[in-house]
């Protein structure tokens, strides 16, 4: 059988490991003597790396994320940062606080407005400029954002969640060191870990698939789980390793594939609901492969019952229950339902709507209407 062909790009260079973060200080430090350092809400938290920065000679200017990003908040990291003249972004958070540092580096070179380079609510225009070099280190594993290519931004005037993108986004050094994980809260490994495995599912199944996107994924999937499944018994360093890892393969994956209607919900969801983006994922990530299921054909067919096979030996049932056993596993570890987490009727009204245009939805595997979507939302509520 011939193998189709495909292209696969990702950050100049990825570190894994437990000690990695540390270790990568010198060779961060070296990138740039004055550096912004995007962090959580919780700025002792990243004390350690902002002490040991300087300890290496640099300038460090410091930008809190306390949400998800949104545009009021990139305008003032891309303003800090003109005005602090970083020469590097290095960004130690979640997800969140990872995608606002890619956009602020993106972003403070370039000439132009935000919303000019915003996909769906703004212009859409490719970045005039080259981004400054942007090192991420996640604390968290869910969202892959260390190694791809957009940052996803709140527009509240939109009531949207849109993305920032341009193929020199992908960060110069990606730290994924699963010590930083270690502790997350049970809630936050729970949602941002069902995000880790959904985002190894879509692009496994999606249209875009290819041959280094399901080496990445295959594996990923029922190892990810088992993990999450651990973490939610027990504080294992191991189930750490292995959930951050299946979360780099997603980021992998989805920034060489893409994704499908999880996150095609997903986006609009968050931004009309103002809900956490890994929750909505974890919460209708069985009830759209129930959707798929129900109307795949040939090889699409084919991969979600490899799915099945793997989610089913993972959570100990029947293969052809794995997707409701999923459902039922989520809801019982804690994860709440689309009504739990602010999402009303007019929000899923037009998220079916709005989700015609999300980037994520062209690549889901098969057509799901206005109607189906609306089914989902409805089951996972």
């Amino acid at each position: 059988m011939s193998l189709p062909a495909f292209s696969f790009a990702t950050a100049t260079e990825i570190r894994f490991g437990r000690g990695e973060a540390r270790r990568a200080v010198p060779d961060l430090a070296a990138g740039g003597q004055r550096i912004l350092l995007v962090q959580g809400g919780t700025a002792a938290r990243a004390d350690w790396l902002s002490d040991a920065l300087e300890a290496e000679g640099c300038a460090v200017e410091r930008f809190g994320v306390v949400a998800e990003p949104d545009l009021a908040m990139i305008e003032a990291g891309v303003a800090t940062a003109r005005t602090s003249g970083a020469q590097v972004v290095i960004a130690l958070g979640g997800g969140a606080v990872i995608d606002a540092g890619k956009a602020i580096a993106a972003l403070v070179p370039a000439s132009r407005p935000v919303l000019d380079h915003l996909e769906v609510v703004g212009k859409g225009l490719p970045l005039d400029a080259a981004p400054l070099p942007f090192a991420a280190i996640p604390t968290t594993s869910g969202t892959g954002a260390e190694v791809t290519r957009n940052a996803v931004i709140a527009v509240p005037d939109a009531q949207r969640k849109v993305s920032l993108r341009d193929a020199r986004m992908l960060p110069w050094m990606a730290i994924v060191d699963p010590s930083l994980t270690d502790g997350c809260p049970r809630g936050v490994t729970l949602a941002s870990g069902l995000d880790a495995v959904t985002q190894v599912i879509e692009p496994y199944v999606c249209t875009r698939a290819n041959p280094m996107t399901d080496a990445l994924c295959r594996p990923a999937i029922a190892s990810g789980l088992a993990a999450l499944v651990t973490l939610m018994q027990q504080e294992d360093p191991d189930a750490r390793d292995q959930i951050a890892w299946t979360s780099l393969c997603g980021g992998l994956a989805l920034a060489n594939a893409g994704l499908g209607a999880v996150h095609g919900l997903a986006g609009p969801l968050g931004g009309l609901s103002g809900a956490a983006h890994g929750a909505i994922c974890g919460i209708l990530l069985p009830h759209v492969l129930e959707e798929n299921a129900a109307r795949a054909t040939g090889d699409t067919a084919r991969r979600l019952a490899d799915l099945r096979d793997d989610l089913g030996r993972v959570l100990d049932t029947d293969p052809a229950r794995a997707f409701a056993t999923l459902a039922d596993w989520s809801r019982q570890a804690g994860l709440p339902g689309l009504d739990a987490q602010g999402v009303n009727g007019e929000h899923r009204a037009e998220a079916a709507r709005m989700a015609a245009s999300s980037s994520s939805m062209k690549a889901n595997p098969v057509p799901l209407d206005a109607a189906a979507l609306t089914g989902i939302m409805e089951r996972a509520r």
